[in-house]
């Protein structure tokens, strides 16, 4: 193939033939690597270390897509782990949806900049309409807005920073923006959950706050932030002088499932003056079953929400956005500059996203969202969310009814946490069982589940996104896992 020709996709029909070609090859080699049921059928980590280590990434003269396709079907796609398969219940990381696959052909071959409308027309109107959309359906108003992030972390630290730069300016009357921080920025003070995502803490350092500015706050045999506990450290922060501006709650911890109760976290924001952000990175997705949703009802009570489309909504990593309820909060986030977003285009009607967004570059990620929602309507989409809940229910269910197994708490969305107790007169000790478990499991029979700690022992976690899963499939995991006590 003359390297002139596969360059890029282009109106030249040499241009295209190469494109259809590539593209085609790697999606045959793709489903020709899909043998088996296995999570996970590739080497252990120093195996695959060596397999993988090459002195020379860029030799003088390349080898072409040919042998490059032939090294990936021999060292990579064996390697790869498999969310689709049944076998595979070990993080928040799910399958992806065939049709947001299609989609993602679109964004990299189009390949739109998401920061200024003359980068990416048509991109930037869908992103606009997915977003309205978006805040209806979280109970938001019209005057809500939101942007798509790269993930959950960064849609967290989108939201608190809004939050601090929201408070300084309303509670402190001081500008962040203009002046940087206050001489008082040691005593702002944040609380969420002790099982909190570690992005709360990541996200007060990056806000140059420090970790000392996230209070962790116990929760309940349910894995909810606790509310009388909750208010007892913010009345005891003020009293030492400190200044809380933001309560973080949680719909969807990542170990649990667990969901801190909103109303109550907003009666207590709106009787200090404080924002309420919600990580639903989880359970953001728990809205659209029909079954479910009133359990993340309380989310329109936020002012700021975090959404995660590669977690439940299984689309391909990353998909994320940030909503706020009062859009005008965006200006913390809006610099203009000639060269890109300049405010004569904005008076003539083109929206550049980047007055909104923490990133400058970004990639298409609206359009996932836009074509899975409407290929598969609500009913759909409630199909497949509750059947994920429905099984963590079961599965609950039957790990209840053993006496061979520890279960932590009641699901609220589609995770399970508990341990395998060893059989009389074991010698070994349940947290080292536990993880030798989920080890054999990983590379004797490719199945790929979590591990975690709760209260101090060792335990296992099925986070179970994949709808295709099965009671059946399940009662013959549990079966498994007991039989290599």
């Amino acid at each position: 193939m003359n390297s002139k020709n596969n360059l890029f996709l282009t109106s030249e029909n040499s241009g295209k033939q190469a494109y259809i070609e590539m593209m085609e090859a790697t999606i045959r080699a793709i489903a020709a690597s899909m043998v088996d049921e296995q999570a996970y059928a590739g080497m252990p980590p120093y195996e695959l270390r060596d397999a993988v280590h090459t002195d020379e990434l860029l030799p003088e003269k390349g080898c072409g897509f040919a042998a490059i396709l032939d090294e990936i079907k021999s060292k990579i796609l064996p390697n790869l782990v498999r969310p689709a398969s049944t076998n595979y219940m070990a993080h928040l990381h799910s399958a992806a949806l065939v049709e947001t696959i299609a989609a993602e052909l679109i964004i990299s071959t189009f390949n739109q900049s998401m920061d200024s409308w003359d980068q990416a027309p048509v991109a930037t109107e869908i992103e606009v309409e997915v977003i309205r959309n978006l805040c209806k359906m979280y109970g938001y108003d019209e005057n809500s807005d939101g942007v798509f992030t790269s993930g959950g972390s960064q849609s967290n630290l989108s939201g608190l920073l809004l939050a601090r730069d929201w408070f300084c300016n309303e509670k402190l009357h001081y500008d962040i923006k203009k002046h940087g921080l206050p001489e008082n920025f040691r005593k702002l003070r944040m609380y969420s959950s002790e099982i909190s995502h570690f992005s709360m803490e990541k996200s007060a350092h990056l806000m140059g706050m420090g970790y000392e500015a996230v209070v962790k706050v116990p929760v309940n045999d349910a894995m909810q932030m606790d509310v009388d506990t909750l208010e007892k450290l913010i009345e005891k922060d003020i009293a030492a002088g400190n200044i809380p501006f933001c309560i973080a709650a949680t719909v969807g911890t990542t170990d649990f499932g667990s969901i801190d109760p909103l109303e109550k976290l907003r009666e207590l924001c709106d009787r200090y003056g404080l924002w309420l952000h919600a990580d639903a990175a989880y359970g953001s997705g728990v809205v659209l079953s029909k079954k479910y949703a009133h359990r993340v009802a309380g989310l329109a009570l936020a002012d700021s929400i975090t959404v995660d489309f590669h977690k439940m909504f299984l689309m391909p990593i990353s998909c994320s956005a940030s909503l706020i309820r009062d859009k005008r909060n965006f200006d913390a986030l809006t610099i203009h500059a000639d060269y890109l977003n300049r405010e004569e285009d904005e008076e003539d009607g083109y929206i550049n996203l980047v007055n909104k967004s923490m990133q400058t570059t970004r990639r298409f990620d609206a359009l996932k969202v836009w074509v899975s929602f409407k290929m598969r309507g609500a009913d759909g989409w409630s199909e497949l969310i509750t059947r994920c809940i429905d099984n963590a229910a079961y599965f609950h269910s039957i790990l209840q009814a053993d006496a061979d197994c520890e279960v932590i708490t009641a699901p609220e969305i589609s995770s399970v946490v508990f341990r395998v107790l060893p059989p009389a007169g074991s010698s070994e000790d349940a947290d080292t069982m536990n993880k030798r478990i989920r080890r054999a499991l990983l590379h004797h029979h490719g199945v790929v589940i979590g591990q975690t700690v709760c209260n101090g022992n060792v335990c296992l976690k099925f986070t179970l996104l994949n709808p295709l899963q099965t009671h059946e499939k399940l009662d013959e995991l549990l079966a498994l896992i007991l039989s290599l006590r």
